[in-house]
């Protein structure tokens, strides 16, 4: 399978606040939504990477005619995979009425084959809400600010969470409050969801953006 050198750019991320878009993205639904809550710096050279977030996150997203279209995105996400190894990659994917008898496969080919995290949204204006969460909900120095965004974004979040299996509303926002972004949700511990949610859905949660499903 075809497997490119990771581009340079994705090897130097970009700062705090700002995210690295493939110029394809310039003037879309999505980068609108993204106007005044990060700063957008658009590349061409990005390979199959359609962003790049700081902390050497990668995304690719699937629209939902991509869905529909057939499996041709099954060959993207897998060069998206092997061009960048090394770095994390998250696959951002629009999971709306027409799409959603195609998301369990595609979300078992992802998770399960390729080892990647998928986070379902419902649009491209959710995309960009939840990108941004992921590129502001890593500050640590200004709590004042992520107590603002993650009251902003807090609804998508919710949203995302209540898609894993076992997981309610109650549980749901429990989570939220001791993992206030998605970066410290999916890197969380099966240890460490235990006391908040029980080992049967803490397995859940690693098992839904994780290669942990047995």
């Amino acid at each position: 399978m075809e497997s490119k050198p990771v581009p340079w750019k994705l090897l130097h991320a970009p700062p705090y606040g700002q995210v690295i878009s493939h110029e394809k993205w310039r003037g879309s639904t999505l980068l609108q939504s993204l106007r005044g809550s990060v700063k957008t710096i658009f590349e061409e050279e990005l390979g199959v990477v359609d962003f790049c977030l700081s902390n050497k996150t990668c995304v690719l997203y699937v629209s939902e005619s991509d869905l529909v279209a057939g499996n041709d995105y099954r060959r993207k996400i897998v060069r998206f995979r092997n061009a960048n190894s090394g770095l994390q990659g998250i696959v951002i994917v629009e999971k709306t009425r027409l799409s959603e008898q195609y998301f369990s496969g595609l979300q078992k080919f992802v998770v399960l084959e390729l080892g990647l995290t998928v986070l379902p949204v419902s649009s491209a204006a959710e995309a960009a809400q939840l990108i941004t969460q992921l590129v502001l909900g890593e500050n640590k120095e200004n709590p004042f600010l992520r107590k603002s965004v993650s009251r902003l974004l807090e609804p998508v979040v919710l949203s995302l969470i209540l898609q894993i299996p076992g997981v309610g509303k109650v549980k749901a926002i429990q989570l939220l409050q001791r993992f206030p972004s998605i970066h410290q949700l999916c890197g969380a511990s099966v240890h460490e969801l235990e006391p908040i949610v029980g080992q049967a859905t803490a397995q859940h949660i690693t098992a839904f953006f994780h290669n942990q499903f047995t």
